[in-house]
């Protein structure tokens, strides 16, 4: 009789800074750990006299959290890149007067906080949305000629982030009754974006579903919740935010897909916009 070899303890699954930011090198395959998020959220206050809301502090306390109920890290970890290279936050000026800060890892910077770059992007990926969605079916990924047509931003560009898709929803779709695969949508990009299991509490999600309950009941369109209601100002809704990924696109895509009566996607929706998201961030780090 053969003997029961042991069985090796499960993995578990680590969030890495390449997880939820767009960097590079050895920062992306290290841990976020605990001690990492409380330096940048300590930068932040110093800096701006505060933690800001969708920042790189808040992306990296969510992430943090989670390494540490999965049992990664414990609570006064650090990792060695972090200690290493430390944290910092620069400010510049654009030479228009506006205020650009810099939010950086080991010498990567992780995160912008330039709201003139936040609108320029959003528009773009609109535009994009609005060009090829009647041209090319939904993917995962928009087609590569979108790329190639659009450019969002130099190499200091952190690409467009969840938020930012959610928001460019609202000027593709805006008119669009909210219905339970737009809240589905929704609810999988902010999941995503905050590192969470559950929806937040009167955040975007939330929002989207009471919207989707409402509408069922109305027969007129004009007094239904629009996706323009829901998305408009995104961003702020989020407690964290990030550059949308591939694995985004595809966990959203297949929301909006699952709860559709006829298992397709708005031309120019919710899944649209990340897709088209995931792709040009895609490009712009090759």
């Amino acid at each position: 009789m053969s003997q029961e070899q042991p069985q090796r303890p499960e993995e578990k699954e680590a969030i890495k800074y390449g997880d939820v930011f767009e960097v590079k090198g050895d920062l992306a395959s290290n841990v976020v750990a605990p001690k990492d998020a409380a330096m940048m959220q300590k930068a932040e206050n110093d800096m701006i006299g505060k933690t800001k809301k969708g920042g790189a502090a808040a992306a990296m306390q969510s992430a943090a959290m989670k390494n540490v109920k999965s049992g990664v890290v414990g609570h006064n970890d650090m990792s060695e890149i972090a200690g290493d290279g430390g944290v910092n936050l620069s400010e510049s000026n654009d030479g228009t007067g506006n205020r650009v800060i810099s939010e950086s890892v080991a010498g990567q910077v992780v995160h912008k906080v330039d709201e003139k770059e936040k609108e320029r992007k959003i528009c773009k990926l609109a535009e994009v949305v609005e060009q090829f969605s009647q041209k090319v079916p939904v993917s995962i990924m928009a087609p590569s000629s979108i790329v190639q047509e659009v450019d969002i931003g130099d190499g200091g560009n952190l690409g467009i982030t969840i938020g930012e898709a959610l928001e460019a929803t609202a000027l593709t779709a805006g008119k669009k009754p909210v219905e339970w695969s737009d809240a589905a949508a929704i609810q999988a990009a902010e999941v995503r974006a905050t590192g969470r299991t559950n929806i937040v509490p009167g955040g975007v999600a939330a929002a989207a579903q009471s919207a989707a309950t409402l509408n069922a009941r109305l027969t007129k369109d004009e007094e239904k919740t629009k996706l323009r209601d829901i998305l408009a100002d995104a961003t702020s809704k989020l407690p964290s935010d990030r550059a949308v990924t591939r694995r985004d696109a595809e966990g959203v895509v297949s929301a909006e897909l699952r709860n559709d009566r006829y298992l397709t996607t708005h031309p120019a929706g919710v899944a649209a916009s990340v897709a088209a998201a995931a792709r040009l961030n895609q490009n712009n780090h090759n």
